[in-house]
């Protein structure tokens, strides 16, 4: 464990890749993007999070690979369609590449308990979480054991997950 660095201060100094492995079927519903969505509402997700949108957007123009695999439960959650419904527009224009995995098919990989970031195949921020998806805690550590597993957990999902733009919902 060490000082915990900025989404920022991680994005700007990273050299060859992001990746990161989401495995809830849910986050922060109380969001006032999700509750707009959920009630109609249509916005450009890259307006609404232009600050995340900037960062990758830099990022990926520099050529690092930013990579999000999703893990996802079918039938898939009401936030999971939202994330589905978004991610064209401030994932994927961003530069960033997102696959998407049915949990079943998951069943022969030993994944963490938790989300997480591995930015350079050496900096780790893991995602914490509570039982309705808010944000904890960021946890940060250059543990390189922890390092390589997390890495090994998400390359098995990315290999075997669905390109975004090829995944229907369940």
């Amino acid at each position: 464990m060490g000082k915990l660095p900025t989404f920022e201060e991680l994005f700007r100094g990273c050299e060859r890749s992001a990746v990161h492995l989401e495995m809830r079927d849910g986050y922060m519903r109380s969001d006032p993007a999700f509750i707009d969505w959920s009630e109609g509402k249509r916005f450009d997700p890259a307006d609404r999070w232009r600050s995340w949108f900037d960062i990758v957007s830099e990022t990926t123009g520099r050529g690092v690979a930013v990579r999000r695999a999703r893990i996802v439960s079918e039938p898939v959650s009401d936030y999971i369609r939202f994330e589905h419904e978004v991610t064209d527009g401030l994932n994927v224009a961003s530069g960033e590449q997102v696959r998407w995995l049915p949990r079943r098919r998951t069943t022969d990989f030993f994944l963490p308990g938790n989300d997480f970031w591995v930015f350079d195949e050496h900096l780790i921020l893991i995602n914490h979480f509570d039982g309705n998806g808010d944000s904890l805690e960021h946890e940060f550590s250059e543990d390189a054991d922890l390092a390589d597993l997390l890495s090994r957990a998400f390359e098995a999902v990315w290999d075997r997950a669905v390109p975004h733009a090829s995944y229907r919902l369940g």
